[in-house]
């Protein structure tokens, strides 16, 4: 019996100094940058490596500055198959690669719903580009951007084609079985909202702070509206103004927005541990851990639908800013909220299950 052995390569990206707190940094020959990955992006592969090599499963994940960077840790790693997580690697580069390792299989993986990859421009381009090269395939992390994938994919080349080359690859979450849920006590003169991840358009954040300021307004206690800063993309600077311009016209005492930065993810669920509640209202998810954060520490959640794997019991408009306060409050209101926290793990544990047996499936014991 034989398994496969996985090189999984992520990029680190420019940013800012203005996005500060950020991970596994090393200033460039620019003083205006560091690199940094992101880190919702290397959870994100780093729980599915983990994954694997407890299955017996070889895995191992790197990160490099750039594509010139994928010989040198293919060679000194031997793996049967890369996967590149996220759109980086130019699709030229694959006749350079294939080339110097003939019998390695290439696999980019995608993170995004097609509402996201619009915002990026060139992205459907170069995935419909990737497939064309010999032993190169495209795997959405969801069902949807699999099913959209190939829609794409047979239009352009062919169903053939798509049905071969497009493969499904999700997430995973490690959820730590010892952690013990918080007693849920009644709130008591503020309540603190997490509404983390990057901050951009799709992401929601304006609309989400309007609901929960008209939460605490009706409940006339105060609001600390948490929010992460190291990340911005997509415009998102002018999300980012928009909040700020946002509280900056409120009393201060009352209704604050709590900037943090990124921190890395034992440290970020501390932090979730300690919010009343978490909003993720988004347009537009394939996954979205942040949301698996909060329901890993017990923490009450209301979302958009677009986390599917959750209960539809913590779904709200999330177009709507009154529906949104008043998803908080049933949330936050309502009996029982263990079972309705044991619901929402349930889930998160069904999608793992499936999702690790869709990953074996392909890269398990033959």
């Amino acid at each position: 019996m034989t398994t496969s052995k996985l090189l999984f390569i992520l990029k680190k990206r420019e940013m800012t100094y203005e996005e500060d707190n950020c991970l596994y940094s090393s200033q460039t020959t620019d003083p205006k940058f560091k690199y940094c990955l992101s880190p919702g992006l290397r959870n994100s592969a780093s729980f599915v490596v983990d994954m694997l090599n407890l299955n017996g499963v070889e895995a191992k994940l790197v990160e490099v500055i750039d594509n010139n960077c994928i010989d040198r840790e293919v060679t000194l790693y031997k793996p049967t198959v890369v996967i590149i997580e996220a759109f980086w690697v130019v699709p030229e580069k694959f006749h350079i690669l294939q080339k110097l390792h003939p019998g390695v299989i290439w696999i980019v993986r995608n993170h995004s719903e097609l509402p996201f990859l619009a915002n990026e421009g060139i992205a459907v381009h170069w995935a419909l580009q990737y497939i064309k090269h010999h032993n190169v395939y495209l795997a959405p992390n969801s069902e949807r951007a699999f099913e959209d994938a190939k829609k794409m994919v047979s239009a352009s080349l062919s169903t053939e084609v798509a049905e071969k080359k497009v493969i499904l690859l999700p997430n995973y979450y490690p959820i730590d079985k010892t952690v013990k849920f918080p007693k849920r006590e009644p709130l008591g003169d503020t309540v603190n909202v997490g509404c983390f991840g990057a901050v951009r358009p799709l992401k929601n954040h304006l609309l989400q702070a309007v609901a929960a300021i008209d939460f605490a307004r009706e409940k006339g206690i105060k609001l600390k509206f948490h929010i992460n800063v190291a990340r911005i993309e997509d415009a998102g600077n002018n999300s980012l103004k928009s909040l700020r311009g946002l509280f900056a016209n409120l009393d201060s005492n009352q209704y604050q927005l709590v900037e943090h930065g990124w921190l890395d993810h034992d440290d970020f669920l501390k932090l979730v541990a300690t919010m009343d509640i978490g909003l993720q209202a988004s347009f537009t998810e394939t996954f979205n851990i942040v949301t698996a954060d909060f329901v890993s520490q017990g923490i009450p959640v209301v979302t958009s639908n677009e986390i599917e794997w959750l209960d539809s019991q913590f779904y709200c408009d999330h177009t709507d800013a009154q529906d949104i306060a008043d998803m908080m409050d049933k949330v936050l209101s309502g009996y029982n909220w263990r079972l309705k926290a044991y619901s929402a793990l349930r889930g998160l544990e069904r999608y793992d299950k499936k999702s690790e047996k869709i990953w074996l499936s392909y890269f398990g014991p033959k």
